[in-house]
């Protein structure tokens, strides 16, 4: 759609929520104002779901279309698309079904594993079926990264650097969530790619090496949001064939998971060959995010990227 067909359209662009990753929702939606200001949409106004009007607020003003900014449980996990959908309001992002799949680590484990994706070993528990640790540890090896089932931007996610850090790094993965995987830890270079588009358009972003400063020793929560330049190398500094490799890991984790407009997966380029780590359905989209950096060594502006995620869902409610 060109810039005079979007200025009749009104976005509710939704950000902000509940979940543990509520502040980084609200810059995400901020920047994604700004950016469908910018292409030119006649009225974009950022609205928290989290608000006691926010129903009231989505029934009475007819939207065209709402830019879901919602990161974490709440909106990545597909439970307001079906809010929307009950609405009649078109949506950027996968359906509800795809998001809460792609939410979970483990099913989508299993179904990368399904598409032929290479996968790290892992046990996945809860509290009632939790194996004993020597158990865990004869599957992941003596390093192991520990995380929640079902949260985002690294939330309660733990480096055990030894069988004897295993059980508090539980302990502390339990506090985000319900499950708990357990995932040995692969080395090489961290990676990650976007891949955006439908059916029809599917395409990967350029891949952005992660440059983890020695003071991290993962891609963690504190190195997510830091000034990009420092910690992005676009594009990453890969062999040719590895690099294809890499954006086409991503285009097929987006389709085996049924996603939909954009998703982001995260590699690790070992010296065997790429490791799918996971695969964000709902990426950020603060100025220092992984997604908006992409697009910009694409030569795509931000404000057309997000222009092309409300084309995508108003060309799925036939609009």
């Amino acid at each position: 759609m060109d810039r005079t067909g979007r200025q009749d359209l009104r976005i509710a662009v939704l950000a902000g929520g509940t979940s543990d990753e509520r502040e980084i929702s609200l810059a995400s939606g901020k920047n994604v104002v700004h950016a469908l200001t910018e292409a030119g949409y006649g009225s974009v106004e950022l609205i928290d779901p989290a608000a006691p009007t926010f129903l009231e607020h989505m029934t009475g003003d007819g939207w065209d279309a709402a830019f879901i900014a919602l990161h974490g449980i709440g909106g990545e996990d597909g439970r307001i698309q079906h809010v929307l959908e009950f609405l009649g309001i078109p949506y950027t992002a996968s359906s509800p079904l795809a998001s809460g799949i792609a939410m979970d680590k483990d099913l989508s484990k299993l179904l990368y594993r399904r598409a032929g994706l290479p996968v790290a070993p892992s046990v996945t528990f809860g509290h009632a079926d939790m194996p004993p640790l020597e158990e865990i540890v004869a599957v992941v090896g003596e390093q192991s990264f520990v995380k929640p089932v079902v949260n985002g931007s690294s939330y309660g996610i733990s480096l055990a650097k030894d069988p004897s850090e295993l059980a508090n790094a539980i302990e502390v993965a339990f506090e985000h969530g319900e499950k708990v995987m357990v995932e040995k830890r692969v080395f090489g270079t961290e990676c990650s790619v976007a891949a955006v588009g439908d059916g029809e358009t599917l395409r990967a972003l350029p891949v952005v090496e992660i440059l983890v400063p020695e003071r991290s020793e993962f891609y963690d929560l504190e190195v997510k949001y830091a000034d990009p330049k420092d910690l992005h190398r676009i594009p990453a500094c890969l062999p040719e064939n590895v690099y294809t490799q890499v954006q086409e890991i991503a285009c097929r984790a987006h389709e085996a998971l049924g996603l939909y407009g954009i998703s982001r997966t995260d590699v690790i380029v070992t010296e065997d060959g790429p490791v799918i780590l996971e695969t964000n359905n709902i990426p950020g989209m603060t100025p220092e995010s992984l997604v908006p950096d992409e697009a910009r060594h694409a030569g795509i502006p931000f404000s057309e990227l997000c222009a092309e995620l409300v084309d995508l869902a108003l060309k799925r409610a036939g609009r």
